[in-house]
């Protein structure tokens, strides 16, 4: 631990050291050199006072945000000074070396302060852009319009319109009515079905409980129906006892279904017009290790015909590699979320990139694979970082044909 200590201290030192001189190369006013280190004095100090007095039992997932906005905000631009000033060092070292034997080296003061105010303008965009990201971008909900032809798709339901969307994470907003104009997005798309493709809390139950009456707002003709994410389990959080764990779930299923949802465990649902059928399949949470494998896609598609249009509700999308594709139910679309897409990133017609991608093959939008659709949706919420940055919050309208 003491050595652990040891080596983080020496880091921050080392990226203080750069950073300091990047904004002492550009400025020679005192007061502004006291108020830096004021200021990063006081975020070392938060950090430090966070650190002492976390408690995995805290059920406060606020406190979680706050610190990961400062972090993101004050600390992490810093590294653009560092990474630039750190370039800048090793060019005028090789430059030694080229010219040690020619002529002395010449120091160029104004090229230094020149990458410092570079440095210094990069870390200040990135900053803000975080900002805008807590402040304004986790509520710039877009819809976004997929027209997709599924197999052996009824007549009767085409132009079958259906809504997605994903991770809720509702424990994780301070004003719940700032997400009421997202639903109205929802309920102008005039949707026939509504689809949850689960995270609806953090981890506990109870978190769901104010935005209640909203959801409850959203219309579907034909229903609304969801399917429960591994953060619904609450296997990341302390509880007082296993019964209190035992009961979030169902308690979680009596708030949705309050909010007129369905929770789909392992089964499916009819949609008729017409004498005709469309199936919803739901299961429950299933993603590589090490999160939960509690998805029985055996059981949900127990006596829908191998012939038949239907639609699958699967968290994770690492379940459509790893089971759907390959499963003889023949599912024709299935619709995950999950991945939020990491809530950073670049996300244009042409150009898509996340971190996330590192971590999953598929993330974001449509992929085909043997035939069958995977949908990733990109998330309604936010969880940890609270924000979005280059990755809007998504709703998904699916027109069938």
């Amino acid at each position: 631990m003491q050595k652990n200590f040891l080596i983080i201290t020496g880091i921050v030192f080392i990226l203080e050291f750069y950073v300091y001189q990047a904004f002492k190369t550009i400025t020679s006013n005192s007061w502004l050199r006291v108020g830096y280190w004021a200021v990063t004095l006081l975020v070392y100090g938060f950090f430090v006072y966070e650190l002492l007095n976390f408690k995995r039992s805290d059920r406060d997932h606020h406190r979680i945000q706050v610190v990961a906005s400062v972090f993101l905000i004050f600390l992490v631009p810093k590294l653009f000074i560092v990474l630039l000033l750190l370039m800048e060092d090793i060019a005028r070292f090789f430059n030694y070396l080229f010219t040690f034997f020619v002529k002395p080296e010449t120091y160029f003061p104004e090229r230094r302060k020149f990458v410092s105010i570079i440095g210094l303008a990069v870390a200040a965009g990135f900053s803000a852009m975080i900002i805008d990201g807590i402040v304004f971008g986790k509520y710039r909900h877009r819809v976004r319009r997929v027209k997709l032809k599924i197999a052996g798709l009824p007549e009767s339901f085409k132009g079958y319109k259906i809504i997605q969307i994903s991770d809720i994470h509702s424990g994780s907003f301070f004003n719940p009515e700032k997400l009421q104009k997202a639903v109205n997005l929802i309920n102008e798309q005039n949707a026939d079905l509504v689809l949850c493709t689960g995270d609806m809390v953090n981890n506990f139950a109870s978190e769901f409980i104010p935005f209640v009456p909203m959801f409850a707002g959203i219309k579907a003709k034909d229903g609304k129906f969801s399917v429960l994410g591994n953060h619904d389990y609450g296997d990341y959080a302390e509880w007082k006892s296993q019964g209190e764990k035992a009961q979030n779930v169902p308690n979680l299923i009596q708030l949705q279904k309050e909010a007129g949802f369905e929770v789909l465990r392992n089964e499916h649902r009819i949609i008729q017009k017409n004498g005709e059928r469309l199936y919803i399949l739901g299961v429950e949470n299933w993603g590589l290790k090490p999160f939960p494998q509690y998805g029985d896609l055996n059981k949900a598609a127990f006596g829908v015909p191998a012939n038949a249009a239907k639609i699958l509700m699967s968290h994770d999308p690492t379940h459509f590699d790893e089971i759907v594709k390959h499963h003889p139910a023949n599912i024709q679309l299935t619709l995950s979320g999950h991945t939020h897409g990491m809530q950073f990133g670049i996300d244009l017609k042409n150009v898509r990139w996340s971190p996330v991608q590192y971590r999953y093959k598929k993330w974001a939008d449509l992929y085909e694979s043997q035939g069958k659709y995977l949908y990733v949706n990109r998330g309604f919420g936010v969880i940890a970082f609270p924000g979005r940055v280059g990755i809007e919050p998504e709703i998904t309208l699916f027109e069938l044909s």
